[in-house]
């Protein structure tokens, strides 16, 4: 019986390796997005411009546009659900389910995820404001 339960884990094992393959190229898109905010923020500081003056005048006019909320999920809730993947052993499939423990829905999880990653992808004063809230500095 040993053998069949090993050819069971081993079909279990390549069933899962996509899903595997995806999340891990969703955290190395994360680590980009945050090594690119650091490198943006200390390009600032070189420049002689001071980062918390910068990133305070930055926010006050990005706040009506990248800082606005995505499907009812602000900037702040998205870093605090993001967070709490750290309990599920960073499963993207858990998402709604880590949503819905803050009131929001699939589908409106779904919105704010493709979003807020687009606005971070693209957005250094974005990508910088969820770093420091992800990591709660």
């Amino acid at each position: 019986m040993g053998f069949f339960k090993q050819v069971k884990d081993m079909k279990d094992m390549v069933h899962e390796a996509p899903d595997l393959i995806a999340q891990s190229n969703q955290m190395a898109a994360n680590a980009q997005v945050m090594a690119a905010a650091q490198q943006a923020q200390a390009q600032q500081a070189m420049a002689g411009a001071t980062a918390p003056t910068t990133f305070a005048s930055s926010l006050s006019s990005a706040v009506s546009g990248d800082m606005a909320p995505i499907a009812g999920v602000s900037i702040e809730l998205y870093a605090e659900i993001s967070r709490s993947f750290a309990e599920v052993g960073y499963d993207q499939t858990k998402g709604p389910e880590l949503a819905a423990r803050h009131g929001v829905s699939a589908t409106d999880w779904e919105l704010a995820l493709a979003g807020w990653n687009d606005r971070i992808t693209n957005n250094p004063t974005v990508a910088s404001r969820f770093n420091a809230l992800y990591t709660g500095r």
